[in-house]
């Protein structure tokens, strides 16, 4: 299987411990191996001692002995900046043992999880399983799970795109990508053709392996293929318009920006850039970003697209910014501390997150000075941190900046996470090793 290979690749295992933390974090630049998780100031450990009952105080920051890509600078925090940061664990699922959760999402009050080829839709509030859809395993695997108006799109190992309708009760396919009348409208022309293989052809609109990556934007779908192509989609009537060899390896993510800038990021080590120019039909390279070390397996963009995420199983995050000479991103800095492979990004208000073969999810934040500093570190899951979806609550009975955190593994466990962080007015002082 793919799973075993990829694995092989990016290794995967750590230690697993409790879930349930109250902490306040000093976004601080420090100098030690590793975090630490002891009270570390006799004037915190006064002041909060008797407020709050089982409460650490941590400071998390670079583990130096796995810093990865030297020549890329650390985007870590340096200013004092404190947060109380509360999070526990409320509640773990698990759909089908020892299945891997391949994707998670969430939309409205619903979350969805891929197991293998089935999809459970459950109350994200409750955890009660609505409805599992997508039942027969002739489609293999399902890799991405994405919305737009009343649709549900999926990915899936047998290199389709499925499109479904929420019908309350039950999903039903509505449309298959490409559709039947995309075939038969391209079918009679020997140039619609592609050699995909030696004496094997099939149109060019056809993914030929495992759909990874799906994004909906500027009324399109962005698909991304372990075939190293990105196809464009209209969303009105799910034609493909456009397919374009992206890479030199498997293209693993895609993320789409408002403007339309598009990027993939591939097992080539390579973050590449497409636009299409005003008055153009067809999306063309405006750059190539390269500085991971090994595979990009995840691509994150925030809120107004000025930065991008990369995850690598070279360890490292890196951060891109634009810049005003250049019309696309540059590396500005990366963010350490994850033990192995990253295999996952989530961006959800001013917070990423990410998940990683080490069995962890971290929490990362930008302070005013335009660095980053982790605020926790959600540990307990047994296997690799394989999906993750996130939603800001709004609801009246949730405090500010209150985030629900969905984490799935690569031996079937879903847990729900909530975290609550909130700016301290006082600092600090300095934590030394």
């Amino acid at each position: 299987m793919r799973i075993q290979s990829w694995l092989h690749t990016c290794s995967c295992s750590s230690n697993t411990s409790t879930a349930t933390h109250n902490s306040t974090i000093s976004l601080l630049k420090q100098k030690q191996h590793a975090y630490d998780t002891s009270t570390t100031s006799s004037f915190v450990s006064e002041t909060l001692s008797s407020a709050i009952s089982n409460t650490t105080i941590s400071s998390l920051q670079t583990n130096l002995s796995i810093q990865t890509l030297p020549s890329v600078p650390s985007l870590q925090n340096q200013t004092p900046i404190t947060f109380s940061v509360s999070h526990h664990c409320i509640n773990s699922l698990t759909p089908h043992p020892f299945r891997p959760v391949t994707s998670l999402a969430v939309t409205n009050n619903l979350l969805y999880a891929a197991t293998d080829h089935e999809i459970n839709v459950y109350d994200r509030h409750t955890c009660t399983i609505l409805h599992t859809f997508n039942i027969q395993p002739s489609s293999n695997s399902t890799k991405a799970i994405t919305f737009t108006d009343n649709l549900i799109l999926t990915t899936h190992q047998d290199s389709k795109i499925r499109v479904w309708r929420n019908h309350k009760t039950h999903h039903r396919v509505f449309t298959t990508l490409p559709t039947v009348k995309d075939r038969l409208h391209r079918f009679l022309l020997p140039k619609n053709y592609i050699t995909i293989r030696r004496h094997n052809k099939q149109l060019w609109i056809e993914h030929a392996d495992a759909v990874a990556g799906l994004a909906v934007s500027n009324g399109a779908i962005y698909s991304v293929s372990w075939d190293r192509t990105l196809k464009i989609w209209r969303l009105s009537d799910f034609r493909c318009m456009e397919s374009v060899n992206a890479h030199e390896d498997a293209v693993n993510a895609v993320a789409v920006s408002y403007d339309g800038t598009v990027y993939t990021g591939s097992a080539d080590k390579r973050i590449r850039v497409w636009a299409r120019p005003a008055g153009e039909k067809r999306h063309v390279l405006v750059a190539t970003l390269e500085k991971h070390k090994s595979a990009v397996n995840a691509l994150a963009l925030n809120d107004d697209a000025s930065v991008l995420f990369s995850g690598a199983c070279d360890r490292s995050i890196l951060v891109w910014e634009r810049e005003d000479s250049a019309n696309h991103m540059v590396v500005s800095g990366a963010l350490r501390g994850h033990q192995k492979p990253i295999l996952c990004l989530v961006s959800v208000s001013d917070l990423l997150l990410s998940g990683s073969a080490d069995r962890t999810v971290r929490i990362w934040k930008r302070a005013n000075d335009g660095r980053f500093g982790c605020l926790a570190i959600l540990d307990g899951h047994r296997k690799p941190v394989k999906s993750l979806a996130a939603i800001l609550e709004n609801d009246e009975t949730s405090p500010n900046n209150t985030v629900s955190i969905f984490s799935g593994t690569l031996d079937g466990e879903i847990k729900v996470w909530q975290v609550s962080i909130s700016s301290q007015s006082k600092h600090c002082p300095e934590m030394n090793s």
